[in-house]
């Protein structure tokens, strides 16, 4: 004799929160009125970055989507590929360890 065992719901996966990129803990993003630049500051380490990626960086919050920081760039730079390249540019980051 076997036990009715109670049905199974089937396994739902939570829907995908959309990416709302930040900086790491450990990175701090900073102006340098020397170099004219923004600069990503870590332990033991500098990177200096171009006007677009500190325009773009600004925008990681963690409040922001990957879609409104596209958004809000579009603003100033319409004609710009966007689409493409500030994905490529924080998936760049990311894969550093720099963003979360």
């Amino acid at each position: 004799m076997t036990a009715d065992a109670a049905p199974v719901a089937p396994a739902v996966a939570a829907p995908a929160e959309p990416w709302r990129p930040a900086l790491a803990r450990s990175v701090l993003l900073r102006y340098d009125r020397v170099r004219d630049a923004e600069l990503l500051l870590m332990p033991e380490r500098a990177v200096l970055l171009s006007r677009e990626g500190g325009r773009i960086l600004r925008l990681c919050d963690g409040r922001r989507t990957l879609t409104g920081i596209i958004a809000e760039l579009a603003r100033t730079y319409p004609d710009a590929p966007l689409d493409k390249d500030v994905p490529d540019f924080l998936t760049r980051i990311r894969t550093e360890g720099w963003l979360r």
